[in-house]
């Protein structure tokens, strides 16, 4: 794994982790807020690194069920459905807005 590429996990686990806490709140009941930021934090990832969609979507949307199976909540598991939309949306965009790959070597 590259350098940048690790650096860019601990962010995504960072910020699921966050989410996930901010969720788990006793005084938080927005689940909308909640999935539109997974959609949209997970999105970006995908964004930027459109290779492995799947990891910025394990790494950013499996900490709800982590945090909320163990008091009952077995609905937090659609919330790595979310992130997995919004990393291969955002890998979608991106591969369709980047520049066709050059052609090497003799076209003969």
């Amino acid at each position: 794994m590259k350098g940048s590429t690790i650096v860019m996990l601990a962010a995504a686990v960072a910020l699921g982790c966050g989410i996930a806490w901010v969720d788990s709140r006793p005084t938080w009941n927005d689940t909308g807020i909640t999935a539109g930021t997974l959609l949209l934090c997970s999105t970006a990832f995908g964004i930027v690194s459109p290779r492995t969609p799947w990891l910025w979507a394990l790494a950013i949307g499996i900490w709800i069920p982590i945090f909320e199976i163990p008091h009952g909540n077995s609905g937090s598991l659609i919330a790595p459905v979310f992130a997995l939309v919004g990393a291969f949306i955002g890998a979608g965009i991106r591969r369709a807005f980047s520049p066709p790959p050059t052609p090497t070597g003799d076209p003969s």
